[in-house]
């Protein structure tokens, strides 16, 4: 049994003592920079510097070795050329230091060289039970010990309620001069280089945990073990709101065997399944990753979807109304109390419906007993304000109006200040208040759109995987027969070696049959000519068997062929795909969309992490067309749409239970009438 201690990584945040190894007196070199900066936060614990050629720096002693440092020393920040980062390392363990930063490059980012340099840092961390940050780190801070253990140049970040962890450090150089200068700080900053020891999974609940903090921001390019990920952001974000910014959005993922289901399911399908499976709300750029975090931490959450506007410019009120639907969210109805209320207020020219436009003259006095007016609608669920500078009122006069009623509201409100060095005054006095505020009306429809996904996430009950399948079936090699096992019904298919062979099993099965040519060299047989359906007498099947063969031949001369497959005809119904495939990272996803031989240009496609909940499942279905088109479309009788829903899940279990099975497609699956169930028509399996 383990009865190792766990580790506290308030030896990183917090520790009582830290020792910069690297420390210099030189200006020009990181090493100054970096004890520049822990001296200059006013960081109240003891602090130590190492550095072969001894001295003095910042009126302390300069150790010549870490043997010498001494009490107390938590943290170890090692900013020495990575040949050298395994000693220090080893000394910093063999002093009994528990964590430390590695903040010098040229590891495994650069070389197979740097790549066992990084694990021989690994392999002494394991040795000394040490953890370490990095490395091709820039360092970390914590703005409220205070600490900053960076070698970034000042300024330096505000005190705030915002965390950071990000994989890239020139990142946390540029977030920290935009949050300058857009008024808002954080509590928690961490780079975390190359992940190589401590990783942003480990790092996420510790960061939450801080009281300080109210929203854990991220900035990925991946994640070092996905399940993991999603079992501890799906505990933290019913906590804390967690956002972040994924990049390499479009980076090829794995492909797999030439399927659909393969070639559709990039390396971003999973990232979007997996945040969606735990809260995580994905930001598109550092804009939107910032504007939301703010948001979030100083904004109650809607109950609903219904949004009012208060503009005093007609134009700006219809672009809000244009992004608050496309966005999912809508203009709240207002009622007669409310318009009445509004009339008596405004001038007659005025619009008292949604969005209201009080037109350029609104004074401070009507913005304010506006938006208290449409807070005290039932039927309002949040505000937005939208205020260009006006020509008559001092900007700052309608700031300091708007304030206390924003501050005092149980709804969520959110502020559009245009007009740029017009309306300098009124955003100091909202980013003074902590009060979020935005540039263009569409920016914050969208930020109420997160509000509101929030919300609906809390509102949802925390969901385990469905398993319909209590015992894992055995597996012989024969995907039909594993299917089947898991209660997902196929149309009987037996192969023929020849044209009499296949006439026989389908006058043993009944007519109408199908003709599919059987190769492994083949995935997609209609588009060779290897596809006949329909036939209903035994000529038409010997005439087809040849067919197939020399149709297939002809398109594909090298490929091998087994010879036919002969196959009952299903009864018509609606085609959709259904799959599964294994993403390096995440595991199974299961895939749903439209079918048939248009899948890959319709592109009518979802992805969910497996195995599915049930919102998963109806993601999957509600989120696609296909799914939709199940409820009965123009012409098109509603087709057993709980059976499809009933096929992914137990396809998902399957995914999970059979973890050598790569992939498996479904395509088409034949979805018969409402309550008549489906038929996998197409199956392959790698």
């Amino acid at each position: 049994m383990n009865t190792a201690k766990p580790f506290d990584f308030n030896h990183f945040l917090a520790p009582r003592g830290v020792v910069i190894v690297g420390a210099s007196a030189d200006p020009g070199k990181l090493g100054y920079a970096q004890a520049r900066n822990l001296v200059e936060s006013g960081y109240r614990g003891a602090i130590h510097f190492v550095n072969p050629k001894g001295g003095t720096l910042f009126g302390q002693p300069v150790y010549v070795s870490v043997a010498e440092v001494p009490d107390p020393v938590e943290l170890a920040v090692l900013l020495v050329p990575a040949p050298a980062i395994p000693p220090a390392l080893r000394e910093c363990g063999q002093r009994g230091i528990p964590a430390a930063l590695i903040l010098a490059g040229g590891f495994r980012e650069t070389s197979a060289e740097g790549a066992a340099l990084e694990a021989e840092c690994v392999r002494i961390a394991a040795e000394y039970g040490m953890r370490f940050i990095g490395p091709n780190s820039v360092g970390l801070l914590n703005t409220y010990l205070p600490m900053d253990a960076t070698f970034l140049p000042p300024p330096h970040p505000m005190q705030g309620d915002v965390a950071l962890l990000s994989h890239s450090g020139a990142m946390c150089l540029v977030v920290i001069g935009w949050a300058l200068e857009h008024g808002f700080g954080f509590s928690r900053l961490i780079s975390l280089g190359n992940q190589a020891n401590v990783s942003e999974t480990d790092m996420l609940a510790v960061v939450a945990d801080d009281a300080q903090t109210a929203v854990v921001t991220m900035y990925l390019e991946g994640v070092s073990d996905g399940r993991r990920f999603v079992d501890e952001a799906s505990r933290v974000a019913r906590q804390k709101p967690v956002v972040a910014l994924k990049v390499g959005r479009f980076a090829s993922g794995r492909r797999a065997a030439a399927s659909h289901t393969g070639a559709l399911a990039g390396q971003d399908s999973a990232y979007e399944a997996a945040f969606r499976r735990c809260g995580v709300i994905r930001a598109n750029t550092m804009q939107e990753l910032f504007d939301w975090a703010r948001s979030l931490a100083h904004s109650p959450l809607p109950q609903g979807r219904s949004i009012a506007i208060l503009t005093n410019a007609g134009g700006p009120g219809v672009a809000a109304s244009d992004a608050l639907e496309a966005n999912g969210l809508r203009l709240a109805d207002l009622s007669e109390e409310t318009r009445t209320a509004l009339r008596s207020l405004l001038i007659s020219a005025a619009s008292v419906n949604n969005p209201v436009d009080m037109l350029a003259g609104a004074s401070p006095h009507q913005y304010a007993t506006s938006l208290q007016i449409l807070l005290a609608d039932p039927g309002v669920d949040g505000v937005i304000v939208i205020f260009p500078s006006s020509p008559i009122y001092s900007d700052v006069d309608v700031a300091d109006a708007l304030i206390p009623v924003i501050q005092a509201s149980s709804k969520p409100v959110l502020t559009a200040l245009l007009g740029g060095i017009r309306v300098k005054g009124a955003v100091e006095r909202f980013r003074a208040a902590h009060l979020p505020d935005f540039e263009l009306p569409e920016w914050a429809a969208v930020a109420m759109s997160v509000l509101l996904q929030r919300a609906e996430f809390l509102g949802r009950a925390a969901q385990t995987p469905l398993r319909p399948i209590a015992a894992k079936p055995s597996f012989s090699g024969d995907i039909h027969q594993l299917l089947a096992a898991y209660g997902i019904p196929t149309a009987a298919v037996e192969l023929a070696t020849s044209a009499e062979t296949a006439a026989a099993i389908a006058n043993r099965m009944g007519y109408p049959v199908a003709l599919k040519v059987a190769s492994p060299d083949i995935s997609h047989k209609s588009d060779v000519g290897g596809v006949l359906l329909g036939l209903d007498n035994p000529q038409a099947v010997v005439q087809g068997y040849d067919t197939v063969i020399a149709n297939a031949r002809a398109a594909r001369p090298g490929a091998h062929i087994e010879g036919v497959h002969v196959q009952r005809m299903i009864p018509p119904g609606q085609e959709v795909i259904v799959g599964v495939v294994r993403d390096p990272q995440f595991g199974p996803l299961a895939m749903f969309g439209s079918g048939g031989v248009e899948v890959e240009g319709l592109k009518d496609v979802a992805f969910a992490l497996a195995p599915l909940t049930a919102a998963d499942a109806d993601y999957l279905l509600d989120n696609t067309w296909a799914g939709r088109k199940l409820r009965g479309f123009r012409n098109l009788p509603p087709a057993d749409r709980q059976a499809v829903r009933e096929v992914l899940v137990r396809l998902g279990q399957l995914a999970e239970d059979f973890p050598e099975i790569s992939e498996i497609e479904i395509n088409p699956l034949r979805v018969l009438a409402d309550g008549q169930g489906v038929f996998a028509v197409d199956v392959r399996a790698g």
